[in-house]
């Protein structure tokens, strides 16, 4: 399993088992209240049956005593456990009760005469662990109907059976499971649609990396059609500069844009006429002045295009020197970009090493001289601190390396910080 379908799954199965733990209580705790008022429900139910069967609604009559005696005796026993009947002054009428009653009656908290207009109920646990239904309901000379005048009182207490109590709290206990389980599934469901979507998005993501990286080449070749030696050199600065930065601690969108503006820093050449950048001899002033603007140029050709907006920090500042005597804005120190300090000691040094048409390579130990010789002047010490650790490897590196070889090197590099 990959390090993200890992990750994917951990995540997925975290946030299904914190939603089962979410979950499952409230659903446990809805079935519980539901299976309690469906057995509060149809005791109410059975007590207004019973009550209307032994003419104990209506109160008024002068029978109503004895009416009320046979309704309670006979709704005690069934679903209630203590049946209460009162005339609508609040009088006790009638009174019937269990074994069972008998033993919770002490237990129940005292109330006052009944004065209540609507039908409630309430759900007690007892000291000595029982757990009663007290229910509370107004009668009415037509059961059910708010406009009927009120013509008494029933209250009934329900003393749960440990059987019902079970089979109520193992629905409950069966709704929580289901919810969990539920959870659970949809995490295992929804794992392989994440995965599918992330490898569509990864995919697509990397096909647009590609055509970034494609463009950027294509770009790099449109130079090299026009400076001779700028392709391999472009593809040997870039490995260069990334293999310091790298040293330095540089990851990510940073790193991306040294090597995309390492091998584009050349880019504005493209603007120079022929005349000047493909003169053989040593540029005068007014030439060197048109070379020059080949920096603005290539700034102005990366910028606004997206990804490539990075690389502006070396197009525009491979020029600036660290004492600020460089060109275009003479930025001194730390003003110029990171990258462009990096890149400005590749650059030096692979010039230095390469062949030209117009001069030999040097050896490593001049080349070095040069770079010494000119850091805290045109190159970052810090920087130098980094390369001059490095130095000997890189040179042996890229000794005798053709533009493919080049090529190659770069490429690891940008498989690497590309996440390709």
């Amino acid at each position: 399993m990959r390090a993200f379908e890992k990750r994917t799954a951990l995540r997925i199965a975290a946030v299904s088992i914190l939603l089962a733990a979410i979950a499952s209580p409230i659903a446990w705790y809805v079935a519980r209240e539901n299976a309690e008022e469906g057995t509060v429900a149809l005791a109410m139910e059975e007590s207004h049956r019973l009550l209307n069967h032994f003419e104990a609604v209506d109160l008024g009559g002068p029978d109503a005593g004895f009416h009320a005696e046979r309704a309670a005796n006979a709704v005690a026993g069934g679903l209630f456990d203590i049946a209460e009947i009162y005339q609508p002054d609040g009088n006790k009428l009638a009174e019937a009760m269990t074994p069972e009653g008998e033993k919770v009656e002490s237990l129940l908290p005292p109330h006052g005469a009944p004065s209540y207009t609507e039908a409630f109920y309430e759900s007690l646990h007892l000291q000595n662990g029982q757990w009663v239904l007290r229910i509370f309901i107004p009668l009415q000379g037509k059961i059910g109907s708010a406009a009927s005048p009120l013509t008494g009182y029933f209250e009934g207490v329900r003393v749960i059976p440990q059987w019902q109590r079970d089979q109520m709290l193992g629905s409950a206990f069966t709704a929580a499971l289901m919810v969990a389980f539920a959870s659970l599934l949809c995490g295992a469901a929804l794992y392989p649609v994440v995965i599918r979507l992330s490898a569509d998005n990864e995919k697509k993501a990397r096909d647009v990396l590609e055509s970034h990286i494609a463009m950027m080449e294509a770009l790099g070749r449109a130079i090299a059609k026009r400076d001779s030696d700028t392709g391999v050199h472009n593809y040997r600065v870039a490995w260069i500069a990334a293999s310091i930065a790298e040293r330095m601690g540089l990851r990510g969108k940073e790193m991306q844009s040294l090597i995309a503006g390492s091998f584009l820093h050349d880019v504005g050449k493209i603007g120079i006429p022929d005349a000047i950048l493909l003169k053989p001899g040593k540029l005068d002033e007014s030439e060197f002045a048109v070379m020059r603007t080949h920096v603005n140029q290539g700034e102005e050709i990366v910028t606004g295009i997206g990804w490539l907006e990075g690389a502006c920090a070396v197009v525009k500042g491979h020029h600036e020197k660290w004492d600020g005597r460089g060109y275009p804005a003479r930025l001194a120190g730390v003003s110029i970009p990171l990258a462009a300090r990096i890149f400005a000691v590749a650059d030096v040094f692979d010039a230095l090493c390469s062949k030209r048409p117009y001069k030999e390579p040097m050896d490593f130990s001049d080349a070095m001289a040069v770079l010494e010789r000119d850091t805290g002047a045109h190159f970052d010490p810090a920087v130098m601190d980094v390369f001059r650790a490095m130095a000997r490897d890189v040179f042996d590196r890229l000794i005798g390396c053709s533009e493919a070889q080049a090529r190659g090197l770069l490429e690891e590099r940008v498989r690497v910080h590309f996440g390709m």
